[in-house]
């Protein structure tokens, strides 16, 4: 009686509210700070043209060369080896393939002929397409799904900052000093993000060690909505990249802008894709759809007011602000889109086809825009722009009525 009457009320206290953990800022900004790395590591050859080729004896042209040959290599080996290291710790993984890119601007820092820069370069996007397929992933794994687009934006940061003071500053200092000091540069950075990463990255447990005991199905319905948007991640990548690879003689032949105000409009136009990420990881952090929709038809305006509207310096150059900031928004929302459709078990192989498709975006467009550049002229990109952006935006639409009508369909409703 005693007994039972002193239980009760500790029975009655309930069980304390389980406290949320904190958001990971640190391990956050230290894959953006091997994304920046990354990114550096990949594009530091275009401004490096001149010296390369003089130095190793071969033309501009097959410098140019050295950015193909990397993506090539990622559009082929990263869903392989994704594969192939589906079992390895990720934290361990992560590691060991920023010390692999360290040791490829190394080895493309000591090579003496052009041959065995290639062999570095196709070393380094073996690493590269296995560093894009495991990072978003990994952010995501991170926090949980209604902070994702929070999460990748800050990722994805250091993309941004890449383009707007990774590749000038490697370009200054191989202007300088010369352009093997700059990959020997990029290659201890790498080591020196390969030790953050050992310290400050937190570890992350995999939820596709036990899919094949579990009772899911055999194939996983995120698979289909995943392909979904690699094709459109594809499509709008070759519109992009068809434009934006010729982007300097668009700007000073088309627009008008003085070859000496060149640096400074596309440091505009990479400042205003800044502010896009921004957008992601705040305004639409949680309306990834509205974002993407909006990103995807402002970019299309906005290519074709500046394509019109060439003779009106302050119209293009606002357009060209437009576009940028748009497209800032676009790469993000589309990546964490993926990372939301894709269910926990296949969000690495996820990421892989999303490097894969966004790569083959580069090195598409690259090419559609060279065929169309001596076809038609400059003026002929922006309508390849315009009309792939257009078509990745009604996949995008129809693939969000499909899924939203999947979700209300009876067959969905629990009993």
């Amino acid at each position: 009686m005693t007994t039972s009457s002193l239980s009760s009320p500790r029975a009655a206290v309930p069980a304390p509210a389980p406290v949320p953990a904190p958001f990971p800022w640190v391990g956050l900004i230290a894959l953006a700070a091997t994304v920046f790395l990354s990114v550096s590591s990949e594009m530091i050859p275009t401004g490096l043209l001149p010296e390369m080729s003089m130095s190793l004896g071969v033309t501009p042209s097959q410098v140019g060369l050295l950015v193909t040959f990397f993506a090539f290599t990622v559009v082929v080996s990263s869903a392989p080896l994704t594969a192939a290291t589906v079992t390895l710790p990720r934290h361990t993984l992560m590691v060991a393939i920023l010390l692999t890119l360290g040791l490829s601007n190394l080895l493309t820092a000591l090579s003496p002929t052009y041959e065995l820069v290639v062999a570095s370069r196709v070393l380094g996007g073996l690493a590269h397409g296995l560093f894009w397929a495991l990072v978003p992933a990994y952010a995501a794994h991170l926090v949980p799904q209604e902070q994702i687009a929070r999460a990748v934006s800050i990722t994805l940061g250091g993309g941004t900052l890449a383009f707007v003071l990774g590749v000038p500053l490697g370009t200054v200092l191989g202007q300088s000093i010369g352009w093997r000091w700059a990959f020997a540069a990029i290659a201890i950075a790498f080591g020196l993000g390969a030790l953050a990463v050992l310290r400050w990255l937190p570890k992350v447990q995999r939820a596709t060690h036990s899919a094949r005991t579990d009772a899911e199905p055999r194939r996983d319905p995120t698979v289909l909505p995943v392909i979904a948007i690699c094709v459109t991640t594809a499509i709008v990548m070759i519109g992009h990249y068809a434009l934006y690879t010729f982007i300097a003689p668009f700007v000073t032949d088309s627009i008008g802008i003085a070859p000496e105000y060149l640096s400074a409009a596309l440091f505009i136009y990479g400042g205003a894709g800044a502010v896009g990420l921004i957008l992601t990881g705040t305004v639409f952090a949680r309306r990834t759809s509205l974002g993407l929709i909006a990103a995807l038809a402002t970019t299309a305006v906005a290519v074709t007011v500046m394509a019109l509207s060439t003779s009106t310096l302050w119209l293009s150059g606002l357009a060209l602000i437009v576009w940028g900031l748009a497209f800032g928004l676009i790469a993000p929302l589309l990546q964490t889109r993926m990372l939301q459709t894709a269910s926990p078990r296949i969000r690495d192989t996820a990421s892989a086809f999303y490097t894969t498709a966004f790569n083959a975006g580069i090195g598409g467009g690259a090419l559609v825009g060279s065929l169309l550049l001596d076809w038609q002229g400059v003026s002929i990109l922006p309508v390849a722009d315009v009309a792939l952006t257009l078509l990745g935006l009604v996949i995008i639409v129809a693939t969000i009525r499909l899924s939203r009508r999947r979700k209300n369909s009876p067959e969905s409703t629990p009993a």
